[in-house]
């Protein structure tokens, strides 16, 4: 599974001209499931996601995780993050789980984001979707598991 995770003051995505998810502060988290990916993969995901401390202390040290400031989480699928660029000029993509796989791995990663913060918002997958966002530093931690 690769993310990449941006610290955020605020995110929303559009899909067909209407916003389908937003935050306020906190993760904008964008998530690619790749061919060897499981459920438990999606677990150790998540749990990472929810305990990295990337938020500042009273001393301005990166020592928080988005629970500790409650803050919230928009998870958007990218299946484009699997990208190889290795050779020619137009990206491969067989890096990436199916889309049917993806889909299930990344509804999985939601629910079990749900399940363990109370505030998740999302994208759609498969969905042409705008991604608007203030980048919070900026930070910006790519992740693979």
């Amino acid at each position: 599974m690769h993310l990449l995770i941006q610290r955020v003051a605020q995110a929303s995505v559009q899909i067909d001209s209407q916003t389908h998810g937003s935050i306020g502060a906190g993760l904008l988290a964008f998530v690619c499931a790749e061919p060897a990916d499981t459920t438990e993969t999606v677990y150790k995901a998540v749990a990472k996601l929810l305990k990295l401390r990337i938020f500042a202390d009273e001393a301005g040290r990166m020592n928080r995780s988005v629970q500790d400031v409650g803050g919230g989480l928009l998870i958007v699928s990218q299946f484009t993050l699997a990208a190889d660029t290795r050779q020619g000029n137009r990206p491969s993509f067989i890096g990436a789980a199916p889309p049917a796989r993806g889909e299930a791995l990344y509804d999985a990663f939601v629910t079990e984001a749900r399940r363990l913060h109370p505030d998740v918002a999302t994208g759609r997958f498969g969905a042409n979707m705008q991604v608007a966002l203030v980048n919070d530093g900026p930070v910006t931690i790519p992740m693979r598991l």
